[in-house]
């Protein structure tokens, strides 16, 4: 098994935070520092930090936040704002992808590291929809422009819905998740981003979740959301 694998399964961390841990160099397998892509066998002996990873079967978490404004989506406790630290849930759980500091609303944390995988794999085209506020009035060229896809990135984003909410906000549904991609397109069509709100993951809504709170996913929701990543 991969070593990004065996790990994000034990749900110490993810797939994307262990590759992090390997460049940083500070997994070891059988006492030798571990290289990215590593396999890893029944009976090999996998530290971190020169520590056991936890072995002990533990309950799976699956948790909402509305993200305020601020708050960083890393796990890395020396970033002031972490949201790990931000939750403060008494286990150790990570998040499912990225919101960027600036923006704010949904986005899911777990200790289940099977999971994250699946949900990141863009071809998978899992939607994720958004409130965006501009700088200036939005135009008929714009919400077609954003529709049919921008450049950005040296690559074309893919075709998405974009409806009109308001002179100056629009609602989109993006079925990638390229860095900054929503706040990048707009700058490529001349607009400014000045808000941005996620407001769903795939069936997963913000409901009435107050900014700032989190809450567990109701059994019916983490039913239908494991159903969609079969």
């Amino acid at each position: 098994m991969r070593i990004n694998k065996y790990i994000s399964e034990t749900g110490y961390c993810s797939r994307r935070e262990t590759d992090r841990l390997i460049a940083a160099g500070r997994i070891t397998i059988n006492g030798e520092v571990c290289e990215k892509g590593a396999d890893v066998e029944p009976e090999d002996i996998v530290l971190i930090d020169g520590q056991e990873i936890p072995r002990e079967e533990r309950e799976r978490v699956y948790i909402a936040l509305n993200k305020p404004i601020g708050v960083v989506c890393t796990a890395a406790e020396s970033v002031a704002g972490n949201i790990i630290k931000y939750v403060n849930y008494p286990s150790r759980i990570f998040a499912i992808g990225r919101l960027d500091k600036a923006s704010e609303g949904l986005i899911l944390l777990t200790n289940d590291g099977d999971i994250v995988n699946k949900m990141m794999r863009s071809e998978h085209n899992h939607e994720k929809e958004y409130i965006v506020t501009v700088d200036k009035p939005l135009t008929d060229e714009f919400i077609h422009a954003m529709s049919a896809g921008v450049e950005i990135l040296n690559v074309v984003t893919k075709p998405c819905e974009v409806h009109r909410e308001g002179e100056f906000v629009f609602r989109i549904i993006l079925t990638q998740g390229l860095n900054l991609q929503i706040r990048r397109m707009c700058k490529a069509l001349g607009y400014r981003v000045m808000k941005l709100e996620r407001v769903r993951i795939m069936n997963i809504t913000l409901d009435h979740l107050e900014r700032g709170k989190w809450r567990h996913l109701e059994p019916i929701e983490l039913d239908k959301l494991l159903s969609l990543l079969q």
